[in-house]
């Protein structure tokens, strides 16, 4: 499945001064995040995420990180983590398994 569209719809608020874009099929899903907040939290996923653009400072269970266009960090599962967009960007996260609350919490039919 390629998917290239990028209309307004395509983007929901995620946290303060920011936005994400969920693609999922079967077990799998990957979101796109752009620009400001994500407050703490933890999940049961193990979360990788990939900065594409940006500057981003990540806590991930007490311990803070700065990463660069090109970082790569992976999130153990049920670590709080948190995040600041420094400088406007786009990240790339992948979860296992699939993130179904996230999706649930938009709408998005569970398949």
């Amino acid at each position: 499945m390629v998917d290239t569209s990028e209309t307004p719809q395509d983007w929901m608020t995620s946290g303060p001064g920011a936005q994400r874009r969920i693609l999922y099929q079967d077990k799998a899903s990957m979101i796109g995040e752009r620009d400001g907040e994500g407050i703490p939290h933890s999940h049961p996923h193990v979360q990788t995420t990939y900065v594409s653009a940006g500057q981003l400072r990540l806590n991930v269970a007490g311990v803070t990180t700065v990463l660069n266009p090109g970082d790569a960090i992976i999130i153990p599962s049920i670590a709080e983590h948190s995040c600041v967009c420094l400088q406007e960007g786009r990240l790339l996260d992948s979860f296992a398994p699939r993130s179904d609350d996230f999706m649930t919490a938009q709408g998005l039919a569970l398949n």
